[in-house]
């Protein structure tokens, strides 16, 4: 009697804690999508007042490498333990999603942009069904084409690909890098005391985004005196250090921890659903701050870009598993421990 109570009561613990810790990722991804939605608007009035699109990158990712600096140097023993992690997450989920992005909105929409890299879970789906070969459902092959099928909106295919082709195109890269960031921010997650302290993988992806984007982007040649006038957001005269404050405390460095942690939480499947959300944050942002008003088309088809987006990634394999069936995060993890005690 009192050793089924005293179980049934662990369970329950167990339970209790489960939900709250995915209660606390889903929030941390949220706050995330949040942060990061706001990126494009602070970026763009920069941009149209002078500033090359690689230069606010480059000032985005360096001045967020200066703020984690002491956090690189607190773990700096991931230089020796995990020298290929590091380096993959800098150049993918951070120099190459942030460069694509920043490029593609100098092009075109804001909204636009980041519908098109919001196929990412899409692409994710395509990565455990082909690199990993592990079976998928029908309902993730249905969100796939639903995605496609919304982009085709978004870009008004009907009346001779309106939108830029390159932007477009430098969208389509953003959304591929973005799918390195997802993976990524997963890797060692399951370590137990091994995993990688994720406050260190994004302090020294900083830093090695900033060394590639210096080499690009050429920051000697920034015309720096913008950055003390004034950027026009929509006929509205806005501070452009402020702006660029938003961009790197708030759209980076906040964006980046709670967004890493709760894919540490979740899972790349589950962070990855509510990441999509910061196409609609941004989309939003964009249409009130700067005007940038979207069709009915595009706003449908931009619905079902996330709908999509929502069916393919929430209907990736769970891991461990070698059956097409949903994702399941931390929670499946634990279940299999449990079942194999």
């Amino acid at each position: 009697m009192h050793t089924s109570e005293s179980s049934r009561a662990a369970d329950d613990g167990k339970g209790v804690g489960l939900g709250h810790g995915k209660g606390v990722g889903l929030g941390l991804a949220l706050v995330s999508a949040l942060a990061f939605g706001g990126s494009g608007v602070a970026a763009k009035p920069l941009i149209e007042a002078g500033l090359d699109p690689l230069h606010v990158v480059w000032l985005r990712v360096a001045g967020a490498a200066l703020v984690m600096l002491p956090l690189a140097v607190r773990h700096r023993a991931l230089l020796r333990s995990r020298p290929a992690l590091l380096a993959g997450f800098g150049l993918l989920g951070v120099a190459g999603v942030q460069a694509f992005y920043f490029a593609s909105i100098s092009r075109i929409p804001v909204g636009v942009a980041l519908l098109v890299e919001y196929l990412a879970p899409a692409l994710v789906l395509g990565w455990v069904r082909f690199v990993q070969r592990r079976p998928v459902t029908r309902a993730a092959a249905l969100g796939v084409v639903l995605a496609v099928g919304g982009l085709a909106c978004v870009v008004e295919v009907w009346s001779g690909l309106s939108f830029d082709a390159l932007g477009l195109l430098l969208a389509l890269g953003a959304a591929c890098c973005q799918v390195g960031y997802f993976v990524l921010s997963d890797q060692g997650s399951d370590s137990g005391d091994q995993a990688p302290d994720p406050l260190g993988v994004i302090a020294y992806g900083l830093l090695v985004g900033t060394a590639v984007l210096t080499a690009v982007a050429h920051p000697w040649t920034m015309d720096f005196s913008v950055l003390a006038q004034r950027a026009d957001m929509n006929g509205t005269p806005v501070a452009a250090g402020l702006l660029l404050g938003w961009i790197v405390l708030i759209a980076t460095v906040l964006a980046y921890v709670t967004g890493v942690v709760s894919v540490r939480r979740l899972s790349p499947a589950i962070a990855g659903v509510v990441a999509c959300l910061e196409a609609v944050v941004a989309t939003v942002l964009a249409w009130v701050l700067l005007g940038e008003h979207l069709s009915a088309p595009q706003i449908v088809g931009g619905a079902v870009v996330l709908l999509g987006a929502f069916i393919a990634q929430s209907s990736t394999p769970a891991k461990g598993s070698t059956e097409p069936v949903a994702a399941g995060g931390a929670e499946s993890r634990l279940s299999a421990r449990e079942n194999a005690a």
